[in-house]
């Protein structure tokens, strides 16, 4: 079960990155976060840019929206969403 916190105006939720894959998409949840493949590489913020761009387009937020809290140069992240419930989220994540 996915970990998702609820903070004022939006969610919480823990991503787990898999840079350099041969495309992007979500594969599932491990130990309670998002597992993401993404093609782009660990470098320069390129993986964090696109995880925000792809989950822009998954979850139809603008990127605004979107900010990386924790994890910058990590695999694990804490992603905050504005402008969704907890049960909006789990809606539209097909895991």
């Amino acid at each position: 079960m996915l970990r998702v916190g609820e903070v004022v105006g939006g969610v919480r939720l823990e991503v787990r990155v898999q840079p350099r894959s041969s495309r992007n998409q979500v594969v599932g949840e491990q130990s309670g976060a998002l597992k993401v493949k993404l093609t782009a590489p660990p470098v320069d913020g390129e993986a964090n840019a696109a995880l925000v761009a792809f989950l822009s387009g998954y979850l139809k937020i603008p990127r605004k929206d979107i900010n990386l809290i924790k994890g910058e140069t990590s695999r694990n992240k804490i992603v905050e969403i504005m402008g969704i419930s907890p049960e909006e989220l789990m809606s539209k994540i097909d895991i």
